[in-house]
């Protein structure tokens, strides 16, 4: 609750007859001119102290041109004490809680049977809702067991968009995949509280044009991390299920940022206002059969996600991969601490303070920027800001990749590192041909609880500073590259 008059306080502490007299009296004696109609406070204010702290004097010009040289201009290759701010993913880079290390401290180690596994298994099943909780060391580690299980060579899977390693775990067992987002998903200034959703009506069409038995499954990633970090509305999450199931077709959530969803949809979708984070999250998960997860990104931890399931048969056969591929069913490749900080972090991620605190450290930096004229796509997302390439280095043609010449002009400019989200990451085909990203991205995703509002004042001076001298950034062709999921290895060269 927001404190603009004496009387909202008087409220908000009155929890019984003898504590309201107590407080008439203390306000009677209080200048009440003082604490009435206070203006909202603009100044972003972290909802936690820090009391370990990480130092880094930072890098010159020079050194960062010698760095980015050697990681044959790949900033995945550069190394982290050459990286003043680091916005390469908010993927296990944030600060643990002292709850959190608290937690691991306690942990049971135990290789089977393990307290620590009840833990993450009790706290996992709350939020969810689901029968079968089955651990895994990240995220990509779910979707191998999870559609290894169920995507046959040549089956089509429909997602509003693949992230990477879901688009490459599909492709490997020979399947395709295929997004379905909202045109105006693909419209970077497009202004729509829920670009994240999918074309309910497309999908629909996809289904009976391909037909049931060569589609593997329907997903949803929320927030949409490939279309801008875009939330999915409730409606849409409630439509999408419900055209999946009547076609008998199982229905699934990315889930590693639910928590920033719930809080969109809290904010933005009618009915949701008054409803706590951790309910909002409940129902969306009540629509669907499963969720892979990776919690290093709304699990708060530095490592560790997890298969969530309904369905009896299919938990069996994804608990035997996972003997196989990961470890004992409670632990799954994790240790206890791990199990125990995610336990802990998955109710951290839903804490409204919190929350209201990320959601808001994203639209400063991007109200910062776009005052300025840097393209963005908008409405900003919930755990990053996306620069528009495309339309920020038009001099740049796509076969030169924009966005990775901007990713890599930021690092020198300012020791900030990005990642692209375009062509590199997702322009090779399956056959091996190339084709341009829908949109050319550099994502500036950021950690949780690790960088304060002056890093993010520095930030947006070194993108605007970067933005004035945009025509300067020339493009850049592959040296040497793999065959899946290049970005992560490609070396290339300025031209």
């Amino acid at each position: 609750m927001f404190v603009t008059t004496i009387n909202d306080l008087y409220l908000e502490l009155s929890y019984n007859h003898g504590v309201v007299l107590i407080i008439q009296k203390v306000f009677d004696k209080m200048p009440k001119k003082l604490l009435e109609n206070l203006p909202e406070i603009k100044t972003i204010i972290e909802p936690f102290r820090i009391r370990s702290v990480e130092a880094h004097g930072g890098t010159t010009v020079q050194e960062r041109v010698l760095a980015l040289e050697a990681a044959g201009y790949n900033p995945f290759l550069l190394p982290s004490d050459k990286v003043l701010i680091d916005l390469l993913t908010d993927s296990g880079t944030g600060a643990m809680s002292a709850k959190q290390w608290a937690a691991m401290i306690a942990s049971d180690e135990a290789y089977a049977g393990s307290k620590s596994f009840d833990n993450f298994q009790r706290a996992v099943q709350d939020i969810t809702g689901f029968k079968h909780v089955i651990p895994t060391h990240q995220g990509r580690a779910a979707e191998h067991i999870l559609f290894s299980n169920i995507v046959q060579k040549g089956q089509i899977t429909l997602n509003n968009t693949h992230f990477d390693t879901t688009r490459a775990n599909i492709e490997y067992l020979g399947g395709e995949a295929r997004d379905l987002v909202i045109a105006e998903g693909k419209q970077p200034m497009h202004i729509h509280p829920f670009k994240g959703n999918m074309d309910t009506d497309l999908l629909r069409q996809t289904i009976e044009r391909e037909g049931v038995a060569n589609i593997a499954f329907v997903m949803l990633t929320v927030t949409n991390n490939s279309g801008g970090g875009q939330p999915v509305s409730m409606a849409n999450i409630k439509a999408v299920s419900e055209i999946a199931h009547e076609y008998g077709l199982p229905f699934y959530l990315d889930a590693c940022r639910f928590a920033e969803n719930s809080w969109f949809i809290k904010i933005r979708e009618e009915g949701y206002a008054d409803k706590e984070p951790i309910e909002i999250a409940r129902e969306m998960f009540s629509y669907a059969d499963g969720c892979t997860m990776s919690a290093k990104k709304d699990g708060m931890a530095n490592i560790g996600g997890f298969l969530a399931l309904n369905d009896d048969d299919l938990a069996m056969r994804c608990r035997n991969l996972l003997i196989l591929t990961e470890g004992f069913p409670t632990y799954g490749g994790l240790a206890g601490y791990d199990m125990e900080a995610i336990a802990v972090g998955l109710y951290e991620a839903l804490e409204p303070d919190y929350l209201r605190y990320r959601i808001r450290s994203i639209a400063y930096l991007a109200d910062k920027i776009t005052a300025a004229g840097v393209p963005i796509v908008q409405p900003p997302g919930g755990h990053a800001v996306y620069l528009d390439a495309r339309a920020m280095l038009p001099h740049i043609p796509d076969s030169h990749y924009p966005a990775w010449a901007l990713c890599n002009a930021l690092y020198l400019l300012g020791g900030v590192r990005g990642v692209e989200i375009g062509s590199v990451m997702f322009g090779m085909q399956p056959d091996g041909t190339e084709k341009p990203a829908p949109m050319d991205l550099v994502r500036l995703a950021f950690p949780r609880r690790v960088y304060t509002q002056s890093h993010v004042d520095y930030l947006a001076e070194i993108i605007i500073m970067l933005y004035e001298r945009r025509e300067a950034i020339s493009g850049y062709r592959i040296v040497e590259q793999a065959p899946v999921l290049r970005h992560f290895t490609v070396k290339m060269a300025p031209l």
